[in-house]
């Protein structure tokens, strides 16, 4: 039989686990970059964009036609998700150190 007592003791401290990691996702932040640098994006934990970075050189190159302006998206398009692969590496990383190793499905 289960002691009421002691959920609701489990759920007070799951409650607080949640806390603590939704704090520290936004306290985490990684960048991700492409083109040899010319785009960097940074994002948090959270896998919220905070800033994006284009090096002026990469635009001052275009030339104006499509296929520039094409490169150029793809180079951010590329930072972002290598931004948010590593969001998603911090987070496991991050879960799973809170957690001392407990495998839980979903989470590693």
């Amino acid at each position: 039989m289960i002691n009421p007592l002691k959920l609701t003791e489990m759920l007070s401290q799951a409650s607080q686990l949640q806390e603590e990691v939704q704090r520290k996702l936004e306290q985490t932040v990684v960048e991700g970059s492409s083109g040899g640098g010319a785009v960097t994006a940074t994002m948090n934990g959270k896998k919220q964009l905070l800033k994006l970075h284009i090096d002026p050189a990469a635009v001052s190159s275009l030339s104006g036609n499509q296929q520039d302006v094409e490169m150029l998206e793809d180079l951010v398009v590329s930072a972002v998700n290598e931004a948010g692969r590593k969001a998603d590496e911090a987070i496991q990383s991050n879960v799973q150190s809170m957690l001392g190793g407990l495998k839980l499905p979903g989470l590693g």
